[in-house]
Protein backbone atom coordinates (compact mmCIF):
# COMPACT_ATOMS: atom_id res chain seq x y z
CA UNK A 1 0.00 0.00 0.00
CA UNK A 2 1.31 3.45 -0.89
CA UNK A 3 2.30 5.68 1.99
CA UNK A 4 0.51 8.99 1.52
CA UNK A 5 1.64 10.44 4.84
CA UNK A 6 5.11 11.56 3.80
CA UNK A 7 4.11 13.94 1.00
CA UNK A 8 1.38 15.45 3.17
CA UNK A 9 3.67 16.06 6.14
CA UNK A 10 6.23 17.81 3.95
CA UNK A 11 3.61 20.14 2.45
CA UNK A 12 4.19 23.89 2.42
CA UNK A 13 1.43 25.99 4.05
CA UNK A 14 1.05 29.74 3.63
CA UNK A 15 -0.75 31.57 6.46
CA UNK A 16 -2.23 34.88 5.26
CA UNK A 17 -3.41 36.78 8.35
CA UNK A 18 -2.96 40.42 9.35
CA UNK A 19 -3.56 39.83 13.08
CA UNK A 20 -0.06 39.01 14.44
CA UNK A 21 -1.10 36.86 17.41
CA UNK A 22 -3.37 34.64 15.31
CA UNK A 23 -0.82 34.43 12.50
CA UNK A 24 2.02 33.46 14.84
CA UNK A 25 -0.18 30.94 16.65
CA UNK A 26 -1.23 29.25 13.41
CA UNK A 27 2.29 29.20 11.97
CA UNK A 28 3.77 27.81 15.18
CA UNK A 29 1.13 25.11 15.47
CA UNK A 30 1.61 23.77 11.94
CA UNK A 31 5.39 24.00 12.19
CA UNK A 32 5.18 21.89 15.35
CA UNK A 33 3.19 19.33 13.33
CA UNK A 34 6.07 19.08 10.87
CA UNK A 35 4.87 21.32 8.06
CA UNK A 36 6.87 23.99 6.31
CA UNK A 37 5.10 27.31 6.95
CA UNK A 38 5.37 30.78 5.42
CA UNK A 39 3.50 33.89 6.53
CA UNK A 40 1.94 36.93 4.86
CA UNK A 41 0.05 39.89 6.30
CA UNK A 42 -1.86 40.97 3.17
CA UNK A 43 -2.51 40.18 -0.48
CA UNK A 44 0.64 41.82 -1.81
CA UNK A 45 2.83 39.78 0.49
CA UNK A 46 0.84 36.64 -0.35
CA UNK A 47 1.63 37.04 -4.07
CA UNK A 48 5.32 37.50 -3.26
CA UNK A 49 5.38 34.32 -1.19
CA UNK A 50 3.66 32.40 -4.01
CA UNK A 51 6.23 33.70 -6.50
CA UNK A 52 9.13 32.69 -4.25
CA UNK A 53 8.15 29.11 -3.39
CA UNK A 54 5.81 26.25 -4.22
CA UNK A 55 2.83 26.45 -1.87
CA UNK A 56 0.51 23.48 -1.32
CA UNK A 57 -2.19 25.09 0.82
CA UNK A 58 -3.22 28.61 1.85
CA UNK A 59 -4.94 29.48 5.13
CA UNK A 60 -6.50 32.79 4.11
CA UNK A 61 -8.19 35.29 6.41
CA UNK A 62 -11.20 37.04 4.90
CA UNK A 63 -10.83 40.33 6.82
CA UNK A 64 -7.55 41.53 5.35
CA UNK A 65 -6.59 45.16 4.77
CA UNK A 66 -6.82 46.20 1.12
CA UNK A 67 -7.91 43.27 -1.02
CA UNK A 68 -9.96 40.99 1.24
CA UNK A 69 -9.83 37.21 1.34
CA UNK A 70 -12.85 36.68 -0.91
CA UNK A 71 -11.38 38.89 -3.64
CA UNK A 72 -7.99 37.16 -3.34
CA UNK A 73 -9.63 33.72 -3.51
CA UNK A 74 -11.31 34.68 -6.76
CA UNK A 75 -7.96 35.84 -8.21
CA UNK A 76 -6.18 32.71 -6.99
CA UNK A 77 -8.58 30.49 -8.91
CA UNK A 78 -6.81 30.85 -12.25
CA UNK A 79 -3.27 30.89 -10.83
CA UNK A 80 -3.10 28.44 -7.93
CA UNK A 81 -3.77 24.71 -7.94
CA UNK A 82 -3.32 24.07 -4.21
CA UNK A 83 -5.93 24.06 -1.47
CA UNK A 84 -7.53 27.19 -0.01
CA UNK A 85 -9.11 27.31 3.45
CA UNK A 86 -10.77 30.58 4.42
CA UNK A 87 -10.32 31.56 8.07
CA UNK A 88 -12.60 34.26 9.44
CA UNK A 89 -14.31 35.73 12.45
CA UNK A 90 -17.50 36.21 10.49
CA UNK A 91 -20.35 33.84 11.23
CA UNK A 92 -22.59 34.92 8.36
CA UNK A 93 -23.69 31.91 6.29
CA UNK A 94 -23.61 34.10 3.17
CA UNK A 95 -19.85 34.63 3.56
CA UNK A 96 -19.27 30.89 3.75
CA UNK A 97 -21.33 30.25 0.62
CA UNK A 98 -19.69 33.08 -1.31
CA UNK A 99 -16.25 31.86 -0.24
CA UNK A 100 -16.91 28.39 -1.61
CA UNK A 101 -18.45 29.76 -4.78
CA UNK A 102 -15.41 31.90 -5.61
CA UNK A 103 -13.04 28.98 -5.23
CA UNK A 104 -12.22 28.16 -1.59
CA UNK A 105 -12.09 24.49 -0.68
CA UNK A 106 -13.08 24.86 2.98
CA UNK A 107 -14.10 27.47 5.53
CA UNK A 108 -13.43 27.73 9.29
CA UNK A 109 -14.75 30.29 11.75
CA UNK A 110 -12.82 31.82 14.65
CA UNK A 111 -12.41 30.77 17.36
CA UNK A 112 -11.55 27.38 15.88
CA UNK A 113 -10.33 24.16 17.42
CA UNK A 114 -6.74 23.58 16.32
CA UNK A 115 -7.13 19.81 16.09
CA UNK A 116 -10.20 20.22 13.91
CA UNK A 117 -8.34 22.67 11.66
CA UNK A 118 -5.43 20.24 11.42
CA UNK A 119 -7.82 17.48 10.36
CA UNK A 120 -9.31 19.74 7.67
CA UNK A 121 -5.83 20.63 6.41
CA UNK A 122 -4.79 16.97 6.23
CA UNK A 123 -7.95 15.99 4.38
CA UNK A 124 -7.54 18.79 1.86
CA UNK A 125 -3.85 18.00 1.32
CA UNK A 126 -4.72 14.38 0.59
CA UNK A 127 -6.99 15.58 -2.20
CA UNK A 128 -4.53 18.11 -3.63
CA UNK A 129 -0.89 17.20 -2.90
CA UNK A 130 -1.15 13.43 -3.21
CA UNK A 131 -3.31 13.42 -6.33
CA UNK A 132 -1.18 16.14 -7.93
CA UNK A 133 2.07 14.24 -7.30
CA UNK A 134 0.60 10.94 -8.49
CA UNK A 135 -0.24 12.14 -12.00
CA UNK A 136 1.86 13.52 -14.86
CA UNK A 137 2.35 17.25 -14.56
CA UNK A 138 2.26 17.83 -18.32
CA UNK A 139 -0.11 16.31 -20.89
CA UNK A 140 0.25 16.89 -24.62
CA UNK A 141 -2.56 16.50 -27.12
CA UNK A 142 -2.80 17.76 -30.68
CA UNK A 143 -0.86 21.01 -30.88
CA UNK A 144 -1.35 21.71 -27.18
CA UNK A 145 0.81 21.35 -24.07
CA UNK A 146 -1.25 21.33 -20.85
CA UNK A 147 0.67 21.80 -17.59
CA UNK A 148 -1.80 20.67 -14.93
CA UNK A 149 0.31 21.77 -11.97
CA UNK A 150 0.83 25.30 -13.28
CA UNK A 151 -2.61 25.50 -14.95
CA UNK A 152 -0.90 26.54 -18.14
CA UNK A 153 -2.21 25.72 -21.60
CA UNK A 154 0.21 26.54 -24.42
CA UNK A 155 0.07 26.05 -28.19
CA UNK A 156 2.92 24.75 -30.34
CA UNK A 157 3.98 28.33 -31.06
CA UNK A 158 4.22 28.86 -27.25
CA UNK A 159 1.15 31.07 -27.23
CA UNK A 160 -0.43 30.73 -23.77
CA UNK A 161 -4.22 30.51 -23.59
CA UNK A 162 -5.69 31.68 -20.26
CA UNK A 163 -8.19 29.36 -18.58
CA UNK A 164 -10.70 30.15 -15.88
CA UNK A 165 -10.73 27.81 -12.89
CA UNK A 166 -13.84 26.01 -14.18
CA UNK A 167 -12.33 25.64 -17.68
CA UNK A 168 -9.12 24.28 -16.19
CA UNK A 169 -10.99 21.76 -14.04
CA UNK A 170 -13.10 20.58 -16.97
CA UNK A 171 -10.13 20.23 -19.33
CA UNK A 172 -8.21 18.39 -16.59
CA UNK A 173 -11.12 15.94 -16.28
CA UNK A 174 -11.07 15.35 -20.04
CA UNK A 175 -7.31 14.73 -20.31
CA UNK A 176 -7.42 12.36 -17.34
CA UNK A 177 -10.13 10.28 -19.05
CA UNK A 178 -9.34 10.29 -22.78
CA UNK A 179 -11.59 8.16 -24.94
CA UNK A 180 -14.27 7.87 -22.25
CA UNK A 181 -17.82 9.13 -22.72
CA UNK A 182 -18.55 11.30 -19.69
CA UNK A 183 -22.06 12.49 -18.93
CA UNK A 184 -22.82 15.98 -17.67
CA UNK A 185 -23.28 14.97 -14.04
CA UNK A 186 -19.91 13.24 -13.98
CA UNK A 187 -18.19 16.21 -15.62
CA UNK A 188 -19.92 18.64 -13.29
CA UNK A 189 -18.58 16.71 -10.30
CA UNK A 190 -15.08 17.75 -11.39
CA UNK A 191 -16.00 21.45 -11.37
CA UNK A 192 -15.75 22.52 -7.73
CA UNK A 193 -18.46 24.28 -5.75
CA UNK A 194 -21.15 24.16 -8.41
CA UNK A 195 -24.78 23.55 -7.59
CA UNK A 196 -27.24 22.63 -10.28
CA UNK A 197 -30.70 21.38 -11.16
CA UNK A 198 -31.74 19.08 -14.02
CA UNK A 199 -32.08 22.00 -16.45
CA UNK A 200 -28.63 23.42 -15.75
CA UNK A 201 -26.44 23.73 -18.88
CA UNK A 202 -23.21 24.66 -17.07
CA UNK A 203 -21.19 21.90 -18.74
CA UNK A 204 -22.49 22.78 -22.20
CA UNK A 205 -21.43 26.39 -21.69
CA UNK A 206 -17.97 25.38 -20.44
CA UNK A 207 -17.49 22.93 -23.31
CA UNK A 208 -18.43 25.63 -25.81
CA UNK A 209 -15.90 28.00 -24.24
CA UNK A 210 -13.15 25.34 -24.24
CA UNK A 211 -13.85 24.46 -27.86
CA UNK A 212 -13.51 28.12 -28.74
CA UNK A 213 -10.02 28.08 -27.22
CA UNK A 214 -8.56 24.75 -28.36
CA UNK A 215 -10.39 23.58 -31.50
CA UNK A 216 -9.22 24.48 -35.01
CA UNK A 217 -12.89 24.88 -35.94
CA UNK A 218 -15.16 25.06 -32.87
CA UNK A 219 -18.20 24.38 -35.06
CA UNK A 220 -16.67 21.06 -36.12
CA UNK A 221 -14.87 19.89 -32.98
CA UNK A 222 -12.22 17.18 -33.19
CA UNK A 223 -10.89 17.20 -29.62
CA UNK A 224 -14.04 17.46 -27.48
CA UNK A 225 -16.78 15.65 -29.37
CA UNK A 226 -20.44 15.26 -28.49
CA UNK A 227 -21.75 11.78 -27.70
CA UNK A 228 -25.39 12.45 -28.51
CA UNK A 229 -27.72 11.53 -25.70
CA UNK A 230 -24.80 10.63 -23.42
CA UNK A 231 -22.41 13.54 -22.89
CA UNK A 232 -18.94 14.35 -24.21
CA UNK A 233 -15.81 12.46 -25.17
CA UNK A 234 -12.21 13.69 -25.30
CA UNK A 235 -11.10 12.21 -28.63
CA UNK A 236 -7.52 13.52 -28.72
CA UNK A 237 -4.61 11.16 -28.18
CA UNK A 238 -2.72 12.22 -25.04
CA UNK A 239 0.98 11.73 -24.50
Amino acid sequence: MADNTAPINTAHILVVEDEPVTRTKLAGYFEAEGYRVSEAVNGDEMWRRLADAAIDLILLDINLPGEDGLYLTRRLGARFDGGIILVTGRTDEVDRIVGLEVGADDYVTKPFNQRELLARVKNLLRRTVVSRRAEPNVVRFGEWCFDLQRRRLAAADERVVPLTRAEYELLAAFVRHPGEVMNRDRLLSHVKHRTWDPSDRTIDVLVRRLRGKIERDPKTPELIVTAHGEGYLFAAETR
